[in-house]
């Protein structure tokens, strides 16, 4: 198993180190990324937890790990050693789970879309992508008043045209 998620990280250019990875509890990393989300560094923390766990082999259930990982993408210090010292965001992680359990999930990496579809594994690119499109395509025919084609937009850094 191992082997075959190296390789589909291989075919988009990732290089992960799945034998020197380290078996470890994710709740605290997990408690990382809950705060990360409150202030929009949700995404760049779970990358770099990947970066952590795949590629460098660190233990993301150590502190100093964590610590690192969330200076690293711009959390302050003692923000993140604040979680350690009390159980800040355990009851939205837990929540999590739940929500996982009620669903069926009992393993990772999982991936649920709009909340019909689901991804279970280390799939092929090509596999993402035939959900994504999937899942895409019902969504424009169920909500066309929300997809809107003309006119201005707005990136997401704020440029306008």
């Amino acid at each position: 198993m191992q082997e075959h998620v190296a390789n589909i990280a291989k075919e988009v250019g990732l290089d992960f180190h799945t034998k020197n990875t380290v078996v470890a509890n994710s709740f605290n990393a997990h408690r990382l990324i809950q705060l990360a989300r409150t202030k929009g560094l949700g995404n760049e923390v779970e990358e770099a937890l990947f970066k952590a766990y795949f590629m460098e082999g660190k233990n993301i259930d150590d502190e100093e790990t964590l610590v690192k990982t969330g200076v690293s993408i711009g959390l302050e210090e003692s923000k993140v050693k604040e979680i350690f010292n009390s159980d800040a965001f355990a009851k939205e992680v837990k929540q999590d789970e739940m929500q996982a359990q009620s669903i069926g999930i009992n393993g990772v990496p999982f991936f649920v879309l709009n909340n019909k579809y689901a991804v279970s594994g280390a799939q092929s690119p090509e596999t993402f992508l035939d959900v994504l499109e999937q899942t895409w395509e019902e969504f424009e025919k169920e909500n066309p008043a929300l997809i809107i084609t003309e006119g201005e937009s707005c990136s997401p850094d704020g440029n306008c045209n």
